[in-house]
């Protein structure tokens, strides 16, 4: 079990439809979520803001931007924001609800940095501020990913590996943990009023090591496939692997995608995912 759960929810369209095969190919401003590093080579300014919507009421907002920085390198700002919603509040002698309400929201705040060691090696870093938040109780925590992209001599093959979210552990506290306190009531005068605060365990963030590999197929004057797999090892959970395909029509300007995602993972609840840009 881990704390800020929402940090494994993947972004970005181009991503999501490849099944999450991305780390070896992140070059946008998704890329400050799969693999800090992708955003090494890129010249241009990137701004992209993604809305998913889940189940349950449940959205995900995110927002990436890259600011190159010439020979310097490369600096990304992310911002990741999760709402669950409105909920009643409910006490034990209230529990058709007290008509006050409160909104739950976790957020995650990242500032990255990549740039080229070599043509062919490129590597980045993020440091990210992470924030649970429900009712009058809040948890925070600091978590760092690292990545690096090497393009290979062999066939222009890509070859990646990032961790993410290794850090801090998170704990919630809160004045929703305060109680009155009787620390000994078969004593006579024990004082039944002090205030005391319940101590809630300390969670990990979910880590994960990503490991991803994919090539780039030329055909038919400029049509391009690319196939790409990750194998995902995350502390939650088992290993499985990722898989997806893009193809690349008519120079560039249509993409047909399709992955497989959580390949291995006994009792997956993800699998098939398709995409087109």
């Amino acid at each position: 079990t881990t704390a800020a759960k929402f940090l494994s929810i993947g972004e970005g369209p181009r991503a999501l439809s490849m099944g999450g095969a991305y780390s070896s190919l992140a070059n946008d401003a998704s890329a400050i979520y799969w693999n800090p590093a992708g955003i090494a080579n890129t010249n241009q300014f990137q701004a992209m803001f993604a809305n998913t919507a889940l189940f349950a009421g449940i959205t995900l907002n995110y927002f990436g931007l890259i600011l190159p920085a010439g020979d310097v390198g490369n600096f990304g700002l992310s911002a990741t924001a999760i709402n669950y919603g409105s909920m009643e509040v409910t006490t034990e002698t209230q529990q058709d609800g007290t008509g006050e309400f409160f909104s739950p929201a976790d957020y995650a705040f990242g500032l990255t940095y990549a740039r080229p060691i070599t043509v062919d090696f490129v590597v980045g870093a993020t440091v990210k501020l992470i924030t649970q938040n429900i009712y009058h109780s809040n948890a925070t925590g600091v978590g760092f990913d690292i990545g690096t992209i090497f393009t290979t001599p062999f066939y222009g093959v890509r070859f990646a590996s990032s961790i993410t979210n290794f850090g801090t552990k998170m704990q919630m506290s809160g004045n929703d943990l305060m109680i009155r306190y009787n620390v000994d009531a078969s004593r006579k005068g024990s004082n039944n009023t002090v205030d005391a605060n319940i101590k809630t365990d300390q969670f990990d963030l979910p880590l994960r090591l990503q490991i991803g590999v994919s090539r780039d197929f030329v055909f038919m004057e400029n049509q391009r496939f690319t196939f790409a797999i990750d194998g995902i090892v995350p502390n939650d959970n088992n290993e499985s692997v990722n898989v997806g395909g893009e193809l690349a029509l008519f120079d560039e300007m249509i993409s047909l995608r399709a992955g497989y995602k959580s390949l291995f993972l006994v009792d997956s609840q993800e699998g098939l995912t398709l995409g087109v840009g």
